[in-house]
């Protein structure tokens, strides 16, 4: 039974999501595209040290550590109760995104068939802060999800959608109708997903889908299989190579997750091809994605990503774990991937991803679709960076 404080703690997780009005931007102050950089996470104080996750494939229940290096038991959930002290969202529909809000401990997670996007919050159930029409009858719905650059002062939330006629990019505020913000990107019999990141200019980039079309992404005049870049009214953000169009790259066929790194370094979206799994390193300027930077051919469905210096995280939907490349001072990655939390230091099947800080990670499973999921399934999770090691030589 929900205890009275849960519902206190449920009106404290809203309070940063309410605060304030909600304006919409104007016109993004862009940067030369040759230098694009993500925005610096914004944080009002550190978030908790997570504790190592514990559990079965799907995280039922194991041990965590306890002072002085002891194990510490966990029990496994009951019903939508989650005693793992890493989980702050419980019995969600699969999440197809999360964002970390300000402040590390809360975030938002998308329910991709559903529409809805919840905040989520250790000791308190999610609670549902806007709703979306989606069409979710092909692989579209709610995909994507970004935090306005200047979250702290307009509140606004970015968020990528598939509706009866196309798919689109729309924005909302707590208490304030979603609006469109670029619609009209092609919908088709598949490959309808599309995902968000924010650069450092305040500029949202957006990876779109071929929507079952593969000509479309190699077309520089349509909108589906591409890496976008829009400022908040949905325009060409100033620096894009052609500054009369939003398309910065193209070639993509299902992308799954984008992610760029702290220090502006460098930027990447993963991709569900017919062939293989690929992850791609976003290079401005050039008109086609060019070689994979690593390819995956048993195709374990590369989803979302995380960007790090020294690393690039990567989920996969149709494989429990992450796979960790560890990036190499020269350029490249330094050897294969190593996969972790993939058995009983996991939670089953992960799909989305962002970054909290240096040190931690905010993401989503989908043990709801095609996984082994607990009572408490689907979750969102803060884990700790996976490996936390320096660039390799």
């Amino acid at each position: 039974m929900r205890s009275a404080s849960r519902a206190v703690a449920t009106s404290v997780a809203l309070g940063l999501l309410l605060a304030g009005c909600a304006s919409f931007p104007d016109q993004s102050n862009g940067a030369n595209v040759q230098n694009w950089q993500p925005q610096p996470r914004l944080t009002e104080a550190p978030g908790p040290q997570p504790n190592a996750p514990g559990g079965s494939d799907a995280g039922g229940g194991g041990t965590i550590p306890g002072p002085g290096g002891t194990a510490k038991s966990v029990p496994p959930p009951q019903g939508c109760t989650d005693f793992d002290q890493n989980v702050i969202g419980t019995c969600m529909s699969p999440l197809a995104a999360v964002a970390a809000l300000p402040g590390g401990a809360t975030g938002l997670a998308a329910e991709r068939s559903t529409g809805r996007v919840l905040a989520v919050q250790r000791g308190s159930d999610p609670k549902p802060v806007a709703t979306i029409g989606v069409d979710a009858s092909t692989d579209g719905g709610l995909t994507g999800l970004a935090l306005s650059p200047t979250y702290q002062q307009d509140q606004l939330v970015y968020a990528y959608v598939t509706t009866a006629t196309d798919n689109r990019v729309m924005r909302f505020a707590v208490g304030d109708t979603p609006k469109p913000v670029l619609t009209g990107i092609p919908k088709g019999p598949t490959h309808n997903r599309g995902v968000l990141a924010v650069d450092h200019s305040g500029a949202l980039l957006v990876a779109t889908g071929d929507a079952g079309n593969p000509a479309a992404a190699a077309d520089p005049n349509s909108l589906a299989g591409k890496v976008l870049r829009i400022d908040g009214l949905g325009k060409p953000a100033a620096g894009n190579p052609n500054p009369n169009s939003a398309v910065v790259i193209g070639g993509l066929q299902d992308p799954g997750g984008m992610c760029t790194a702290a220090d502006g370094s460098s930027a990447w979206v993963t991709d569900q091809t017919d062939n293989a799994d690929q992850l791609y390193r976003i290079t401005p300027g050039q008109p086609q994605l060019g070689s994979p930077a690593w390819s995956w051919p048993d195709k374990p469905g590369v989803a979302g990503c995380a960007a790090f210096t020294d690393e690039i995280s990567v989920s996969t939907v149709h494989k429990p774990g992450i796979q960790v490349l560890s990036l190499a001072k020269t350029g490249g990655f330094s050897g294969k991937p190593s996969t972790i939390m993939d058995g009983q230091d996991g939670y089953g099947l992960i799909g989305s991803m962002d970054v909290i800080d240096q040190n931690t990670l905010l993401v989503g499973t989908v043990n709801k679709d095609g996984g082994k999921p607990v009572s408490s399934d689907d979750r969102a999770i803060i884990i700790p960076k996976p490996n936390g090691g320096q660039p390799k030589d």
